[in-house]
């Protein structure tokens, strides 16, 4: 049960933090212009939350770095991670439900020449969202769900410095010469002949 809620935690935050990097590329915004043509402009999450990577980013990182941390920084890292994917579930749902205009600056600047928001209101009829939004609140959940259960279940997991000091103090306790399960090779021989010792007896 311990080993499944590090894994858990592990693949919610990776999940989730993978969720925001693609979302991130993908176009969140849609502008329509007021002209004759219509003209549509795509407004990728970068555009309409810059903080959309880095905290995808965050998120990918803390949950590779939960599998190998020891029993305090597990519960630093929980806390992490339900910062981050709150911070992103209001940001994403925000911008999914509300379309602010401020979202859209860079894009129509960029097209239009003209920067500012009243600038912008003017230029542009309608601002509707696309499904990545959505799709990048889902990844935030999963990174703050990951968080819970990192903090909830962080002090039963093995640690896994532990597990591997444990098995080089057992290997170092082994007689000098010996191998795994008392099997001798020809070099466990050779040793006992140089000892005087009959390997075959």
């Amino acid at each position: 049960m311990t080993g499944r809620s590090r894994m858990l935690a592990v693949l919610a935050a990776v999940l989730g933090g993978g969720l925001a990097v693609i979302g991130s590329t993908q176009p969140w915004l849609e502008a329509t212009l007021r002209d004759g043509a219509h003209a549509v402009l795509p407004v990728p999450g970068t555009e309409a939350l810059p903080l959309v990577t880095p905290l995808g980013l965050a998120a990918l990182a803390l949950g590779l770095a939960l599998s190998i941390v020891g029993p305090l920084l597990r519960y630093v890292f929980g806390g992490l991670g339900i910062v981050i994917g709150g911070a992103l579930l209001v940001e994403s749902v925000r911008i999914a439900l509300t379309t602010p205009p401020a979202a859209v600056v860079g894009v129509v600047a960029e097209t239009t020449g003209l920067s500012g928001v009243a600038a912008v209101e003017a230029l542009v009829s309608t601002i509707t969202a696309t499904a990545w939004p959505v799709i990048t609140a889902v990844g935030a959940l999963l990174i703050a769900a990951g968080g819970v259960v990192t903090l909830l279940t962080a002090r039963s997991w093995r640690s896994t410095a532990r597990r591997y000091r444990t098995d080089a103090a057992t290997e170092a306790a082994r007689p000098r010469g010996s191998r795994p399960h008392d099997s001798h090779d020809a070099i466990d021989s050779w040793d006992d002949l140089s000892r005087g010792s009959d390997p075959t007896a």
